[in-house]
């Protein structure tokens, strides 16, 4: 004979491991077609990514320069013909959104060439398609149930915070970046200050030591 409270426990038990599996559900990403990438480009370079796309299909480019140079790429994007559907020259970040006009291979490429011998580390985001629904019936005329629409709103609120927190370590990685290149100017220049201060310190020492030293004359008799 179970003793009192104990279905209360279970049932306590039970709603705890369903919320932690709705969660896990929830953040189990979808077959929905989406690339993220960050890779380094080294100067005089180029690297390209190719992507086979459907007929119709809605996609959406969007990169961004983390480090390196100026911050700044070169970027194009073809279509199976080898028409191009985007160029862009020395940007620091964009997005783009296309719709596939006939099935086949989409490449895109970005290109450091200008660089002399500045590397770049760039961060791309290549979505295909739309998400699918959560639910079957979100697409049908039919009202969702209450569970269903909670359901429906956790999940749109946990991809914005996705996105927030790949925009937020976006941003904190270029600005790491940044203080680590101007932490290593200000290093420099106080090492160029410091032999310079050094180098007049002691030009003035040798200076102000030849005032003050006595200059012996010597006499020579010429003898009759």
């Amino acid at each position: 004979m179970p003793r009192p409270g104990s279905a209360q426990r279970w049932a306590a038990a039970a709603g705890r491991w369903g919320c932690r599996l709705l969660a896990l559900l929830l953040l189990v990403p979808g077959p929905g077609g989406a690339s993220e990438i960050t890779f380094e480009l080294p100067d005089n370079a180029k690297q390209c990514f190719y992507e086979d796309i459907a007929q119709g299909t809605k996609c959406t480019l969007e990169f961004q320069v983390i480090t390196g140079g100026h911050y700044d790429v070169d970027c194009r994007l073809e279509d199976p013909d080898g028409k191009v559907l985007y160029k862009e020259m020395k940007k620091q970040y964009d997005s783009f959104t296309f719709t596939a006009s006939r099935n086949g291979t989409y490449k895109f490429c970005f290109s450091n060439e200008f660089s002399t011998f500045t590397h770049k580390t760039v961060y791309f985001d290549f979505q295909v398609g739309e998400d699918p629904p959560l639910f079957p019936s979100e697409n049908r005329v039919s009202a969702l149930t209450q569970m269903e629409s909670a359901c429906v709103s956790i999940h749109e609120a946990l991809k914005s915070v996705i996105d927030y927190q790949t925009h937020f370590r976006l941003r904190e990685a270029q600005g790491r970046s940044r203080a680590e290149d101007l932490n290593t100017r200000v290093a420099y220049w106080s090492v160029g200050e410091a032999l310079i201060l050094l180098v007049v310190s002691i030009g003035q020492v040798f200076l102000l030591k030849s005032f003050f030293s006595d200059k012996r004359t010597t006499t020579t008799r010429v003898g009759s």
